[in-house]
């Protein structure tokens, strides 16, 4: 946001003044930095299909300088393997492609590129976002697109690559890898010195009580434990606090523990002795392995722990265990800690135990974190900093509200109304006659009339009734753009409270013709940039329609 203060300049180490402020200072500090200029040299997005890929390509290239450095190359990419490759086999086979369209791109070696010094990062977006449903249907499967109730309505993902351009500094010669559904805000300096060939964001701290690990139900989460060096010690897989201690116990130096984010970086060294050792996976595009399980457990436990959790974890048998322990272990013996000058494998990369975590890949979260914009805590301010949000002027220049009246805590941007009431509501991209919200999230909907209860969302909505829209509570309405002359719109409902998307997938709920699975299928692979510019062709042609009270 450009009335922060000038953030501290990047450097390999920890920034010394950060170290004495308070933790939410401290996130404030960081969130100046999360900045397009400050990202990283070339963004790779792995998508689920080649329209999206095209859209994503499309897509940053017209965001630099907004998004990402304006000097700064793109490459979008799908994953084209038979039942997914997992995120490890998958970052690997991300890479490839990436090298061979960044040559085609722009000429030039993308390894090379690497090896020599710049910073690369690489998003995993692909996936079916079942918990988010059905917010990815209303953009035809491209769940890192769907939008936020913010200024600009920016995608999920265009936020994601933003805030995690903060590490750029630090990883020159490294390939970072994040999910494209989380933001996060670090409670420490998030310049660090790259000292391993592979780490791991996690949120570190003292070892918890028993009572502490129940009440913040660490026995759901992967864990790593780090030495007063950084570097990993053990990767503990979702344990109770007497297994954690009991595995503890035996190692020595580990001062500290904390939830893993899964996000982590790698070496160019280190990449290419994994690219080469999986290579016959890679070049088969045959297998599933994921970063936890395949990697990073078996570089930090021994033979008899590792094959004991995963025949618990039904991921191999007795000698598949032992076999695939022995594999990694001797890609990494063969490989050299001390090459390049770094102090060995496996290192991580602290958050900060009072980390803030906005999380937007579950459709009760995503209203949530909406409502946050609203709220008065030290992470409804940070969010709304990081958005760009003045708190006095969280209504925006770009609204035209006539009469509507907007009460102090509600945000709104790009919006129009002639009348009604506004309270406690994060609203974008909104046309209508009479709005009256409370409580609720709107993101690009238009209608005559729209009446939205506490925790419902309107989402991608073209309403051409002259009642227009009413939503109950905690309901959910999301319009779908086709490309389909016989059906090119039609609508989803939901409920924030009372369905998981994720366990209602495949059934008809809401008394929706299809269902959530039913959509997934008829988007997929459909062009979703030709269905994007049908829907704002839509949303154009019914705002002129109401017209006349701005």
């Amino acid at each position: 946001p450009t009335w922060l203060a000038a953030p501290p300049s990047p450097t390999l180490g920890i920034c010394p003044a950060l170290v004495q402020m308070a933790a939410y200072d401290v996130k404030l500090a960081n969130v100046g930095i999360m900045q397009a200029e400050r990202g990283y040299d070339v963004t790779i997005v792995c998508c689920s299909d080649e329209q999206q890929a095209a859209f994503w390509q499309a897509q940053l290239e017209q965001a630099k300088g907004s998004v990402i450095p304006a000097a700064s190359s793109v490459v979008a990419v799908d994953e084209d393997w038979d039942g997914g490759a997992g995120n490890f086999l998958g970052t690997l086979y991300a890479w490839r492609k990436a090298c061979i369209k960044h040559k085609e791109l722009t000429g030039k070696y993308l390894a090379a590129e690497l090896q020599a010094g710049a910073s690369v990062t690489l998003f995993h977006t692909a996936g079916k976002g079942t918990r988010l449903a059905p917010l990815p249907g209303a953009e035809n499967n491209n769940k890192p697109g769907v939008k936020l109730p913010a200024p600009g309505c920016p995608s999920i993902l265009e936020c994601v690559i933003r805030q995690t351009g903060a590490y750029a500094s630090s990883r020159k010669g490294r390939l970072s890898v994040y999910w494209g559904d989380q933001v996060f805000v670090p409670s420490v300096a998030v310049e660090y010195s790259s000292d391993y060939h592979a780490d791991i964001l996690c949120a570190l701290g003292p070892m918890p009580s028993a009572e502490d690990w129940a009440a913040r139900s660490l026995e759901k989460y992967g864990l790593i434990a780090a030495r007063d060096d950084s570097s990993v010690a053990m990767m503990l897989e979702k344990v109770t606090h007497a297994k954690a201690t009991e595995q503890l116990a035996a190692l020595t130096g580990v001062d500290r523990v904390g939830t893993s984010l899964g996000s982590f970086s790698l070496s160019a060294a280190f990449l290419g002795a994994l690219d080469a050792g999986f290579a016959p996976e890679l070049d088969a595009k045959k297998g599933k392995m994921d970063s936890d399980p395949h990697v990073w457990m078996p570089m930090t436990l021994g033979e008899e722990d590792y094959t004991k959790l995963m025949l618990e974890k039904g991921l191999f048998d007795d000698a598949g265990a032992k076999a695939h322990h022995a594999r990694v272990a001797g890609i990494v013996g063969a490989f050299g800690p001390m090459t390049g000058g770094l102090k060995g494998m496996f290192g991580s990369v602290n958050v900060g135990p009072e980390f803030s975590w906005f999380d937007y890949g579950l459709l009760a979260l995503y209203s949530k974190n909406g409502l946050l914009l609203t709220e008065d805590s030290d992470d409804a301010r940070l969010a709304r900093c990081f958005f760009g949000i003045p708190d006095a002027a969280r209504v925006s220049s770009s609204c035209s509200l006539g009469s509507c009246q907007v009460d102090e805590v509600s945000v709104a941007f790009g919006s129009t109304a002639a009348s009604g009431s506004v309270t406690a509501s994060a609203i974008a991209g909104v046309c209508t006659g009479e709005l009256t919200a409370a409580g609720a999230v709107l993101v690009n909907v238009c209608a005559k009339k729209i009446v939205a209860a506490k925790g419902s969302v309107a989402y991608n909505v073209v309403d051409h009734s002259e009642e227009g829209i009413t939503l109950g509570e905690n309901e959910v309405r999301v319009g779908v753009f086709t490309l389909d002359k016989d059906r090119p719109y039609f609508e989803m409902r939901s409920n924030v409270a009372e369905i998981d998307g994720g366990k209602v997938f495949k059934d008809r709920v809401c008394g929706n013709a299809m269902s959530f699975s039913e959509v997934y299928d008829l988007n997929h692979g459909v062009d979703v940039t030709a269905c994007g510019t049908a829907a704002k062709a839509a949303f154009k042609k019914a705002a002129d329609a109401i017209g006349g009270f701005k």
